[in-house]
């Protein structure tokens, strides 16, 4: 599904947002503490999809796992998400839990990574559910 990511109130740092969108999900990623090549993958298509720049996605995420390396805390990536419209929340959670179930399951760490986001990004327990179980049956 492409999706239009910004829309024009959002725009304005553009770049930086999809640094913090590609950080977060290189957390989630790398949250089991494995890392795969399957996970990055799942980053590259979706920041491919979301980016409206002619910005190299190879460099950003190079860029982003250096900076999710050098960070000790998720809050700063998310600070601009939040003000993001639902959808496109709902679309970052999306893909959140695609990285994080592209294994088969998910751990207590990727569980209690998804809780905390959905009350940093605004979204209520009922939505994370359901998009959690839609992933899953999409990857059975």
């Amino acid at each position: 599904m492409i999706f239009k990511f910004f829309n024009k109130e959002e725009v304005s740092d553009h770049d930086n947002d999809l640094l913090n969108v590609a950080c977060l999900m290189i957390h989630a990623a790398r949250i089991d503490e494995n890392y795969t090549d399957n996970e990055k993958k799942i980053i590259k298509k979706t920041l491919t999809k979301l980016n409206n720049s002619n910005e190299d996605i190879d460099k950003l995420i190079i860029e982003a796992e250096k900076k999710e390396a050098d960070s000790n805390h998720i809050q700063e990536f998310t600070k601009n998400i939040k003000s993001m419209n639902k959808d496109n929340k709902i679309e970052i959670v999306k893909n959140i839990w695609s990285i994080i179930l592209s294994d088969g399951t998910s751990d207590i760490f990727e569980e209690n990574l998804m809780r905390r986001l959905s009350g940093l990004l605004y979204i209520d327990a009922k939505t994370m559910g359901d998009i959690k179980l839609d992933i899953q049956a999409k990857g059975k």
